[in-house]
């Protein structure tokens, strides 16, 4: 349970830098690419970026 809460926060805190930019989204699309990636080995800055392209391919 503390990883997946550290996890959720981790997300929490690289999320903040797209919202910023993001056309209106939900988060969990979000975190759920980004906790799958970092789950899978990745660093928070690439697991940023797969949850980037994961966002770019979804219906607007």
């Amino acid at each position: 349970m503390d990883a997946l809460t550290a996890l959720l926060r981790e997300a929490e805190e690289h999320h903040g830098a797209y919202e910023a930019t993001a056309p209106a989204h939900h988060w969990s699309d979000w975190y759920a690419a980004y906790i799958v990636a970092r789950s899978t080995g990745h660093s928070p800055a690439d697991a940023a970026a797969a949850a980037g392209r994961h966002m770019a391919t979804l219906p607007a």
